[in-house]
């Protein structure tokens, strides 16, 4: 009897795995309104989170939210901020653990990721303080056939990639976890 509780609970765990690999938790929402979340997810060892705000797109023009060719904060208020207990490398940027920012800059047919340093705990994400950036790397761009009216981040843990998808635009980067 004993053996079958362990299957039992054995097999529990493992299909309940998949879905402690992230977690979303909502953390308020901004002076302008827009959600606040931190999502965390497990990668190859790393815990990685991202914390940022969700603007709405509202019937906006996309190309007025996220104007190509200049730094994008990525989110709303304060700047969207990646945090990792392990090395992790986007291109040729290397991140040891700790907290960065996440910046984009929009294009018509590419987009980069720019990580910096994070000056201060809730800084604030505009003006682009270009003296903290550590570095920047191509995105791979799609667009959607079905617009997301909120900014989503997300990462794929099975091939680390990072993501990013307002209106429809998607970008992203692959990623290594370890140095």
């Amino acid at each position: 009897m004993n053996i079958r509780f362990s299957a039992a609970a054995l097999l529990a765990l493992c299909l309940a795995a998949p879905s402690m690999a992230q977690k979303t938790v909502s953390t308020g929402t901004g002076s302008g309104g827009s959600p606040h979340e931190k999502t965390t997810w497990t990668v190859n060892g790393a815990t990685i989170s991202v914390e940022y705000g969700r603007p709405y797109l509202k019937g906006r023009p996309e190309s007025k939210m996220m104007p190509a060719g200049q730094p994008w904060r990525t989110g709303a208020d304060e700047a969207t901020v990646i945090t990792t207990d392990k090395p992790l490398t986007f291109g040729d940027v290397k991140l040891a653990p700790g907290s960065y920012t996440i910046n984009t800059v929009p294009g018509d047919r590419e987009w980069h990721l720019v990580l910096g340093k994070l000056g201060s705990p809730g800084q604030w994400g505009i003006p682009y303080l270009a003296n903290l950036e550590i570095g920047r790397v191509p995105m791979k761009l799609d667009h959607a056939s079905t617009p997301a009216e909120q900014v989503t981040i997300s990462i794929d843990a099975k091939s680390p990639t990072l993501r990013i998808e307002w209106g429809r635009v998607r970008a992203s980067v692959p990623f290594h976890v370890g140095s």
